[in-house]
């Protein structure tokens, strides 16, 4: 029996299957990028795809209308196998592989916030020294008066020219010896680590090639950003970043923990990060700056605890249940060829040290960048996306947490919601008398709407209470052309008529979506109120509030804080720093000193965890509603 996958755009897909297989799982073996955010429980609706021909057995869902059916839609994971067939997969459904909208990492700002950072991280007594080393040598040729062997005439040069005592050659360099010492005349550029007296060479480059390259690597839930630098001045080769490929097992962690615990699930994990999104990604970002791969010498990642164990191919498990005991924080020694990276396989790779289960080294990284341990202030950092981490403190004190937020700022878990690509509502005013919306669509200009990502959830929610179209529990409690209500009587609020969507599909917000996204956003609150009952300190001794996260960038922070995600503090406390995580790989990827100090910041750094803090449930409760039961925690919002 075969399956044929029809890419919309793109080529066709087959596999052969037995009778009675799901879709989705065949899709993920034929490495058919398909979007599941509830990693394949028919929760969130994105899975959706058209059978063309053959026969399948589907059960109902409440994400396919009638007249979809009847067109035949249907969600893949959903569906099982019954005679050969062939399915058209919708462009959005992989559009988080390649098309998720990130920050411009080559904009004016994007660029003035990573110098501003290196530049604070250098005024606060870091230096940015390392061992590595382009050692340029015109050898003599061989002959037969001269028969030293390769390995022999390029150690003796290195020691002449370095001083040092000893000179390792792994294994990658040696078999590419023979050919660069031959093909560039003898005149090489030796590349390498120098650590007291022994020179470990890497790479055998052109004579004039003395480019020393790093790259800088934050692993997200949902993307994936890179940075390629020189490591001697630390100007910014290249940047670029896609979506992170492990997404079609699950939007969240937890998900992505059982499917890696079913049989082949921890090789089918690793294989999605490194395969299929960071090789493809390292090796762009060469070509863009015209090196080889293997002129990566040094790698540091910044990447949440799960995603770490999934990077590494080591077992999850313990991650997800109690006591919450992963199998590392730290890891040493790591090369890029033990995991098979894109880079030198004998570079270092440096992985920003854990704090806790679900507070990871992408935090650690990001608190060095933002610089709150040489901070006199009180700070708040908060790294927005599919979860939602938390650090308070100063240079005295620091104290992290992870809240679940859940997929719904990534569009999971509502009706509409998608992630930050073309075709998503990324911003919304409403006119309060004729509740008209106004859209900011991401995409060209003239690009209709798909659906909406969480920026413009925010948004939405955020007009709908103020001009009391929905109360406090998110429920609707006026009437008007664009608020409909379904035979239940649920009510939902019409962002795009059929007429007016890319899809032909109705775009909205109903009751069970603001439900969802009233959670999410009560996960965020509660967890910084709960850090802060914790010290006993209030909110008004806030200073500063950092927002990092690809979410983050488009945030309306006036309508957060209206809502109730973010505290009620003076709007120019608020600064967004963009990815906080690939700034601060980028400075240990620059120096030694910034390794250590962001190993000093983990290990002095304490870890709430909120699962089993008492009263954190109760807070939790209290934040779910619009913008909270206790009002009075935002006056700006009355």
């Amino acid at each position: 029996m075969k399956v044929t996958f029809q890419i919309q755009g793109g080529e066709a897909v087959c596999i052969e299957c037995s009778a009675g297989e799901n879709l989705l799982e065949l899709a993920r073996r034929a490495n058919v990028a398909m979007d599941a955010p509830c990693s394949g429980n028919g929760s969130c609706g994105k899975c959706r795809v058209q059978l063309l021909s053959g026969e399948v057995e589907s059960a109902p869902s409440r994400h396919i209308t009638a007249e979809e059916y009847q067109a035949g839609w249907r969600l893949s994971c959903c569906t099982k196998v019954v005679s050969d067939c062939a399915v058209l997969v919708p462009d959005i459904a992989g559009a988080y592989r390649s098309r998720i909208k990130t920050a411009d990492l080559n904009s004016p700002r994007e660029i003035a916030a990573f110098n501003q950072i290196m530049d604070a991280l250098r005024g606060a007594g870091i230096a940015f020294t390392h061992g590595y080393k382009a050692v340029s040598l015109a050898l003599s040729a061989p002959t037969l008066d001269d028969t030293m062997p390769d390995n022999e005439r390029v150690t003796r040069a290195i020691i002449q020219a370095t001083g040092c005592a000893r000179v390792v050659i792994p294994y990658g360099a040696m078999a590419r010896l023979a050919r660069a010492l031959r093909e560039n005349g003898w005149k090489v550029c030796a590349k390498g680590l120098l650590q007291g007296e022994i020179f470990t060479l890497m790479d055998i480059a052109p004579y004039e090639n003395t480019l020393l390259c790093a790259a800088a690597i934050d692993i997200g839930t949902t993307t994936v950003t890179a940075a390629l630098l020189d490591l001697d001045t630390g100007l910014l080769l290249a940047k670029g970043s896609c979506g992170n490929a492990q997404i079609r097992y699950g939007a969240d962690v937890i998900n992505r923990i059982i499917q890696s615990g079913r049989p082949g699930g921890q090789k089918r994990l690793q294989e999605a990060i490194v395969e299929e999104t960071l090789n493809p990604l390292l090796s762009r970002l060469c070509a863009g700056a015209g090196l080889d791969t293997n002129a990566i010498v040094r790698l540091c990642i910044g990447a949440n605890t799960t995603m770490n164990h999934l990077l590494l191919g080591v077992d999850a498990q313990s991650v997800r249940m109690e006591p919450y005991i992963p199998s590392f924080f730290a890891w040493e020694d790591l090369k890029a060829g033990d995991i098979g990276l894109a880079a030198n396989a004998a570079a270092p790779v440096v992985l920003a040290p854990n704090i806790g289960s679900y507070v990871g080294g992408d935090i650690t990284a990001g608190t060095l960048a933002a610089g709150l341990w040489n901070s006199e202030e009180m700070c708040l950092f908060i790294d927005l996306g599919t979860n939602g981490e938390i650090v308070f403190g100063n240079r005295e004190f620091m104290m992290s947490c992870a809240c679940s937020a859940g997929p719904a700022f990534e569009g999971g878990d509502i009706s509409c919601g998608m992630r930050s690509t073309d075709g998503a509502i990324e911003a919304c005013t409403i006119n309060g008398e004729t509740m008209e919306p106004t859209l900011s669509v991401i995409g060209p200009e003239g690009q209709k709407c798909v659906g909406i990502c969480g920026s413009g959830i925010i948004d939405v929610i955020a007009q709908l209470y103020r001009h009391g179209i929905i109360n406090a529990k998110g429920l609707f409690v006026r009437e008007g052309k664009r608020i409909k209500r379904d035979r239940h009587g649920m009510g939902r609020y019409i962002l795009a008529f059929p007429q007016e969507s890319e899809t032909g599909r109705e775009i909205s917000l109903n009751e069970v979506d603001i439900d969802n996204f009233i959670r999410a956003k009560g996960a965020i609150y509660s967890a910084i109120h709960t850090m802060l009952a914790a010290v006993d300190m209030p909110v008004e001794c806030i200073d500063r509030v950092y927002v990092a996260g690809g979410i983050g960038s488009g945030i309306n922070m006036d309508n957060a804080v209206s809502i109730g995600m973010l505290p009620d503090v003076p709007r120019e406390k608020f600064r967004y720093i963009g990815n906080a995580s690939l700034m601060g790989s980028c400075a240990m990827a620059c120096g030694v000193q910034a390794q250590e100090k962001c190993g000093e910041i983990a290990a002095n750094m304490t870890y709430l965890e909120l699962s089993t803090y008492p009263g954190y449930m109760d807070n939790f409760v209290a934040a779910c509603f619009i913008p909270h039961t206790n009002a009075a925690l935002f006056p700006s919002a009355l």
